[in-house]
């Protein structure tokens, strides 16, 4: 059996982001759509400027979540560890969103129309945070999100499972907490030549390894979408909690 690859063993500056974004997020897929409407109706629950700080665990290239967040939270902490996707992060707050974000941006604004009408405003709130975010301190944020980050890093469950903890747990009791996870993803490819280690999670799992830590707690998921490249996984598993 060959052995697992953790998280430290991979060199995360070297991610693929032109390769992830042209493969992921070039258009608005369907199940992009899925994710946001459930997010969306998570952040429409709380008061426009309630959350004073918050947290994108793991941000990666991904510009909607942040987006989601900018009528809710007056702070948010994009903590991504990858190079190369601050670097991409820090481009697009410099110097405004690529166009390819505008029909994500036109989705989440329909949905929650306290977004602002423009997209680098909808960014304005955001801080890139070049770091691990296994070290961000426990209760420091009012909310955390996190998008295919937990199952995508590691091939070890004990360590998918630490994750989600460090999650769960950066957010002060009370506070809320949104997720999507790939569903029963393997290790993948992005582009021709990278490999990547997954973790495969389905719902009972992720309910599993969050009930000791929440409450509120609702897991649902969606089938794998057809208009994405067939990473080997089944779908998708949504979550929405409170942080004990």
């Amino acid at each position: 059996m060959p052995p697992r690859t953790f998280n430290d063993d991979v060199d995360w500056d070297g991610w693929p982001v032109d390769a992830y974004l042209a493969e992921n997020y070039r258009q608005l897929h369907p199940s992009d759509a899925a994710v946001i409407a459930h997010h969306s109706a998570v952040y429409r629950r709380l008061g426009a400027g309630s959350v004073e700080r918050s947290v994108e665990f793991g941000a990666g290239p991904n510009l909607y979540p942040l987006m989601l967040a900018a009528p809710v939270c007056r702070r948010i902490d994009a903590v991504e560890a990858g190079a190369a996707n601050v670097a991409y992060l820090r481009r697009q707050l410099a110097d405004g969103p690529e166009a390819s974000w505008s029909p994500f941006h036109a989705l989440v604004r329909d949905l929650d129309p306290r977004v602002p009408a423009d997209p680098g405003a909808a960014l304005a709130g955001v801080r890139v945070v070049h770091g691990d975010v296994r070290t961000l301190p426990p209760g420091a944020y009012g909310l955390a999100s996190m998008n295919f980050v937990a199952e995508g890093v590691t091939e070890d469950f004990a360590e998918f499972t630490a994750l989600c903890g460090q999650f769960a747990r950066c957010v002060a009791p009370g506070g809320r907490l949104v997720a999507a996870f790939m569903e029963n993803m393997p290790t993948y490819r992005i582009g021709e030549a990278t490999q990547w280690p997954g973790c495969p999670v389905d719902v009972p799992t992720v309910r599993a390894v969050f009930a000791p830590l929440t409450r509120e707690l609702t897991v649902t998921r969606i089938d794998a979408d057809p208009t994405l490249p067939d990473y080997g996984d089944s779908g998708m598993v949504l979550l929405s909690a409170v942080a004990c």
